[in-house]
């Protein structure tokens, strides 16, 4: 008797044993569960606030965009003397001009820029540049010749949208790219009568001013 109940209670206390590591076991694992879930739950937190954050960021700056832009318009706009061609284009109305028509051989020397237009020994890149001179057009162009052969601009000929079918109006050329060491950006060349027309903006930052507004707006009279 006393050797089956030695037994009996050896066996009990084997499987209460077992039990009971089973349910330490499931304990442990239920606690690394809930600390995994947690930590899940935290982070998603965590990545949800970042996300928001950054749709927040983004919603502002594209309506800050958007505000710059509408605040461009209606646009500006410059007309030149009917002497020299009559020469005429649109600009944002946040930007200020100074042009300067005063020389017979550099009938228009206009500088552009938002808001005020900075001396030339500020050494700024110009939004716009507009200049109307006695010098012939294929010296201009061959003034750049190397930036192209070297691939630092490319040239394609050009004529300004709203001038495409006149009469008596001559392909130029449009240069875009390093136009020299220090400026980023892209030109127009044309004929306007005996006299040459550069337009170009100094800078990549407004390349759409220049094609969506200044040359989409560019005439003359040829």
């Amino acid at each position: 008797m006393r050797n089956r109940n030695q037994n009996g209670s050896v066996a009990s206390f084997v499987t209460i044993f077992i039990l009971a590591l089973a349910l330490l076991g499931t304990a442990v694992f239920a606690g690394w569960a809930f600390m995994g879930r947690q930590d899940f739950k935290n982070n998603s937190d965590k990545k949800v606030e970042a996300a928001v954050e950054n749709a927040k960021k983004v919603q502002e700056s594209d309506l800050k965009l958007k505000f710059d832009e509408d605040e461009k318009k209606p646009n500006e706009t410059y007309k030149g003397s009917t002497t020299y061609g009559t020469v005429t284009f649109d600009y944002p109305k946040t930007w200020s001009g100074y042009v300067d028509e005063t020389s017979t051989s550099q009938p228009i020397n206009g500088y552009f820029h938002p808001h005020i237009v900075p001396g030339l020994q500020s050494k700024t890149a110009y939004a716009l540049r507009v200049e109307l001179v006695n010098t012939d057009y294929s010296s201009i162009v061959k003034q750049h010749d190397s930036q192209i052969k070297d691939g630092t601009v490319t040239a394609n000929a050009y004529v300004p949208p709203k001038l495409v079918g006149v009469a008596n109006v001559q392909p130029g050329t449009k240069l875009d790219g390093a136009l020299d060491q220090d400026t980023t950006g892209s030109m127009v060349i044309i004929k306007v009568r005996d006299k040459t027309l550069q337009i170009y903006t100094q800078s990549s930052d407004f390349l759409k001013d220049f094609n969506d507004t200044i040359l989409a707006s560019l005439t003359f009279a040829p």
